[in-house]
């Protein structure tokens, strides 16, 4: 483009005639624009800033911001389609964290500036922050592993439908104890978490698959195809077919 003749002179020519050369590079102002229309909702603002912090799973954010597990999803792929945010897959667990680049670190020093608040001190690093519980204190080291680990062993069964006594026989716990231990790390019910992850597994299956409702169904633990789409419809408010048609690009 040719040089740009303002109607007014105040003085500042080579000013104005390099503020309207970068001008004329619209792509970049819309790179800027797309990620502040990123942290347009509040939500999403406080997932980006929680995972500034820690690395964290699904299930432990929407614990952290009170919103349900597949609302917390569809801001991480909000997210992370934008750039702001990573992940890595340990097992069935997928945990995000923010990404390292520039543009996360100005808007983590942009929200924190905007709302004067600061960095919390974190003691380690690694370590997911939804499992700082004060009453973990209570029961031993051991018992709290013990059940990370039967928290491992059900993710990666989630085909099946294991009771809560068949946990506590394999992991040789009693099932009372198991169960508060369980809800002292992972804020909810055992019954509860598994059922979020099922659901969790069902979608991404339904986006990247095309495997049958039926197929999908059985994989995550369910033997009847019509009690899976009422809890997919419950969790995501839509059937399954219906969200495969909304979030598989043609």
């Amino acid at each position: 483009m040719g040089e740009t003749t303002l109607p007014h002179q105040h003085g500042k020519r080579h000013v104005e005639e390099y503020m309207c050369a970068k001008l004329n590079h619209t792509e970049n102002f819309q790179i800027v624009a797309n990620l502040f229309k990123l942290l347009d909702d509040p939500s999403r603002v406080r997932i980006f800033w929680i995972l500034c912090h820690c690395e964290e799973c699904v299930i432990n954010l929407s614990a952290m911001v009170n919103m349900t597990s597949p609302a917390v999803s569809h801001h991480l792929r909000q997210l992370k389609s934008g750039g702001l945010i990573s992940s890595r897959r340990d097992g069935k667990e997928v945990y995000y964290k923010a990404a390292d680049t520039d543009q996360s670190r100005l808007l983590h020093q942009t929200i924190e500036g905007t709302m004067e608040i600061s960095c919390p001190e974190l003691e380690t690093t690694g370590h997911i922050c939804g499992e700082a519980h004060n009453g973990l204190t209570q029961y031993t080291q051991e018992q709290v592993e013990t059940v990370r680990e039967l928290h491992e062993y059900v993710l990666h069964h989630l085909d099946q439908r294991i009771t809560i006594d068949e946990l506590a026989k394999r992991f040789l716990m009693n099932p009372t104890t198991l169960k508060a231990i369980f809800k002292e790390i992972y804020s909810k019910s055992l019954a509860s978490h598994i059922k979020e992850h099922r659901m969790e597994r069902a979608a991404e299956l339904l986006r990247e698959t095309t495997d049958s409702v039926s197929q999908i169904s059985k994989s995550v633990g369910f033997g009847s195809q019509s009690k899976f789409s009422a809890a997919f419809k419950e969790a995501y408010q839509m059937l399954p077919l219906e969200y495969r048609k909304l979030y598989v690009k043609k």
